[in-house]
């Protein structure tokens, strides 16, 4: 934590306390609400054209905990988190965008005429491209995974993602349909005392232009 983070506005007093969790106290639970809770916050992220083309499956029944840990290579912290999020993106988000808009219509937001434009330019913009769709996907997905780690700082939780997986593996044993790429797993629970500690970053002259 650097040394003025307890002066720092919370949300960026997070950002330069946030440690990646790897290690869980075992025998957390997690209640349906509290993951609920966790989801309700993890939506609350940006996404292009309000597309919202994200899905989550809780990783929480030691069944389901014991298979995802053997297609996560034997992470351990799948089997001691309270919980782990697979977060997913889907491709076909601009299939249900009017749906997800049309409630600005009735809030006097959108007339019915720009209801449609937005309709229409979204399902122009992804229909015919498939790598567009997939580029959204990963993009909507990562948003509400860093969205959904804040949420669980901001309750008082620990998380770290996980990339480490087999994908195709997790489709397939976790029933994600042709259209759901799993993007990432975020493991959420309390930290165990042996975790490492925030690790260094890299000086922002190395990585920062201004043109």
């Amino acid at each position: 934590m650097s040394s003025d983070s307890c002066s720092s506005p919370p949300a960026l007093a997070w950002i330069r306390s946030r440690v990646s969790t790897s290690r869980f106290e075992p025998n957390v639970e997690f209640s349906d609400d509290r993951i609920a809770e966790l989801i309700a916050y993890a939506c609350e992220a940006p996404s292009a054209y309000n597309l919202q083309n994200w899905r989550f499956i809780a990783v929480r029944s030691p069944a389901a905990k014991q298979k995802l840990c053997e297609l996560a290579y034997g992470q351990r912290q799948v089997l001691d988190a309270a919980v782990t999020i697979i977060v997913i993106g889907t491709l076909n988000g601009h299939e249900h965008i009017r749906a997800n808009i049309e409630p600005m219509v009735g809030a006097g937001l959108l007339s019915e005429q720009e209801l449609q434009s937005w309709v229409d330019d979204t399902q122009r913009d992804y229909e015919a491209d498939p790598r567009k769709q997939r580029d959204e996907a990963i993009r909507s997905a990562s948003l509400a995974a860093m969205t959904l780690m804040a949420a669980a700082q901001g309750l008082g939780l620990d998380s770290g993602p996980m990339g480490g997986f087999d994908a195709q593996a997790v489709q397939a044993e976790f029933g994600l349909g042709p259209a759901e790429i799993p993007v990432m797993l975020v493991a959420i629970g309390r930290a165990a005392a042996d975790n490492w500690p925030r690790k260094p970053r890299r000086p922002v002259p190395d990585l920062l232009s201004i043109v």
